[in-house]
């Protein structure tokens, strides 16, 4: 196994914390010797999710985020060029080390592709397996650097935990991404149109439509807090959900408008929430 410089590490906690506190946060409650590697599957995560406002052009971001694919992808002997890159160098070491699935980390990559483009999704199946894999995905590989059974029935939490924080994040967007990542199939059931993103109003049907999204995070969430007390030591893989209620509270509020820009709750209060998580007062 080719040995990483510790630097390599550390600059994937320096972007994780420049990037997400929040996430960077959360990891300060893993045991230490976990939390090197924990930031570097959440640089990559962010690298990745990064990629499209990186280039002018979708072919560009293709490439940028095939090379990801292609350096995890790559035999041990045969990714010397990602060793150059040190995200990438302390990424491959990380998945050496925990044995993590190649092919799930390739897919985050790959459902990044979509970002480049303003196609649609066309159903809550698809947004949820698009959570899947961005946000869950790094919950269910931290947990196994923590010692996690991936193949355990409490494993499921991670799932759950995921889609919740996907789904969050996606409703914090602004409103040109929250019209292409708002399904097709949801948007008939309320009888409210894509266009009205474009707009300066928010009208009852759209109004209802976001509701049963942030109903569904809601659901998602409550089903990762009521398991996460038989995860033991991968508990702290959660954490990053912990402050899903703050932000839902916010915008269940009669004032809240997604034209507008969205007020986060204050760093004080967000800490205290992954605090009291941390130590078993909820998620």
């Amino acid at each position: 196994m080719t040995s990483v410089p510790d630097e390599h590490y550390a600059q994937c906690e320096t972007l994780l914390r420049a990037r997400d506190r929040d996430l960077w946060l959360a990891s300060l409650f893993a045991p230490q010797e976990a939390r090197p590697h924990i930031h570097a599957i959440y640089a990559f995560a962010q690298e990745a999710a990064d990629a499209p406002a990186k280039v002018t052009q979708p072919i560009l971001g293709e490439m940028r985020l095939r090379w990801w694919a292609d350096a995890i992808e790559a035999h041990e002997t045969q990714g010397e060029g990602a060793r150059a890159h040190p995200v990438a160098d302390a990424l491959i070491d990380t998945i050496e080390r925990f044995v993590l699935p190649r092919a799930e980390l390739v897919a985050l990559a790959d459902a990044h592709i979509a970002d480049l483009y303003d196609d649609p999704l066309p159903t809550l199946a698809a947004l949820e397996d698009y959570c899947r894999a961005t946000a869950a995905g790094p919950m269910r590989w931290a947990a196994r650097i923590l010692g996690a059974d991936p193949d355990a029935t409490s494993a499921r939490a991670f799932d759950d935990a995921g889609v919740a924080l996907g789904l969050t994040r996606m409703l914090r967007a602004a409103p040109r991404e929250l019209a292409r990542f708002t399904p097709t199939e949801l948007l008939a059931r309320h009888g409210a149109r894509r266009e009205e993103f474009e707009g300066t109003r928010l009208g009852a049907e759209l109004r209802a439509a976001l509701a049963e999204l942030r109903a569904l995070a809601q659901r998602r969430y409550v089903a990762a807090r009521k398991a996460a007390g038989s995860l033991g030591d991968a508990r702290a893989a959660l954490l990053p959900a912990a402050t899903i209620p703050l932000y839902l509270e916010r915008m269940a509020r009669k004032d809240y408008d997604p034209f507008r820009p969205f007020a986060d709750p204050s760093p004080l209060r967000r800490q205290w929430r992954l605090w009291r998580a941390a130590r078993g007062v909820g998620l």
